[in-house]
């Protein structure tokens, strides 16, 4: 198909800037925040509240979308794109306003600490370490710790589905699914998506390239399980996933390679190619998607 005119407005918008990999860090950030400024402003929601959680040896911001209605509510767990490098609470306000309004669930967006200055597997733990705390503080913001689910975009999709893999591993806490959109799942750049893709789509190779070298202490790095989930000894006992990509999107193998391998595994799994649309715009069809798998995983628990 061709592109989607939205798709290829930002395509077009985005041409005009310098490409992220040629800026400072810095500035590839505030490159993006305007980016999300420009874009229309999300949808009201019954409540936004800002907390800090503990991490580590520090904390890092979370923000709480409430949905109208009496709870307790259905959770989900929030991880915003830009390549483990930018990104943050704002850059994903509207996302996660139109997840908690068509899943009428709370969602947990998490604003982990960003690569280069905190490399691989910092994001992981703090993705981890933030919905143990959702879990165990889940009463206190009216949810229902039973019916947790995890979502992210991009590299937030990553952090997402390796979410999955050490509450499997540790056997704490229970999720119930997975939401990933446009998902990062392997270090490699040699798929017929990358080749096809690699410019003149939003997202270029070489970002991709430049994101892994912000995110990885070293090369070896990329081929462990928790920053390449796919290539994961087992995916076996990981919960249902919701996994949706982009035909014009240079990490559209990787995400279907995922959706394969979990249905191998014997995970539920129901995949969505967006025809015509981009890493940076799938359309507005996601959050029926979205809405549908959420609200059928939730009543089944």
């Amino acid at each position: 198909m061709p592109l989607h005119p939205i798709a290829q407005a930002i395509i077009e918008q985005l041409e005009a800037q310098p490409p992220l990999h040629t800026l400072t860090v810095e500035a590839a950030r505030e490159h993006l925040r305007q980016f999300a400024r420009s874009q229309p402003q999300g949808e009201a929601v019954a409540a936004v509240e800002d907390r800090l959680v503990p991490v580590g040896d520090g904390e890092i911001p979370i923000r709480i979308y409430i949905p109208h209605g009496t709870g307790p509510f259905p959770i989900v767990v929030y991880f915003h794109g830009g390549g483990w490098t930018i990104g943050d609470l704002d850059t994903d306000d509207t996302t996660c306003r139109a997840i908690t309004n068509a899943a009428a669930s709370l969602v947990v967006s998490v604003n982990y600490r960003h690569a280069p200055e905190y490399k691989f597997p910092t994001a992981v733990e703090d993705a981890y370490a933030s919905v143990c705390w959702v879990v165990d503080h889940a009463t206190g913001f009216n949810g229902d710790p039973a019916r947790l689910a995890v979502a992210g975009t991009s590299a937030g999709a990553n952090l997402a589905t390796v979410t999955t893999l050490i509450a499997r591993d540790r056997e704490y806490p229970a999720i119930a699914g997975q939401v990933l959109q446009v998902p990062v799942t392997n270090h490699a750049f040699d798929t017929p998506s990358y080749q096809d893709c690699a410019t003149g789509y939003g997202l270029e190779r070489a970002t991709g390239e430049w994101f892994w070298h912000n995110y990885l202490r070293t090369p070896e790095d990329g081929a462990h399980e928790y920053a390449s989930p796919l290539r994961a000894a087992s995916l076996a006992r990981l919960p249902a996933a919701l996994i949706i990509t982009a035909e014009f999107d240079p990490l559209r193998s990787e995400g279907e390679a995922y959706a394969r391998r979990l249905e191998s595994a014997g995970v539920p799994v129901s995949y969505h190619c967006k025809k015509g649309m981009t890493h940076l715009f799938l359309g507005p069809e996601p959050m029926d998607d979205i809405a549908g798998f959420l609200g059928s995983l939730f009543l089944l628990i």
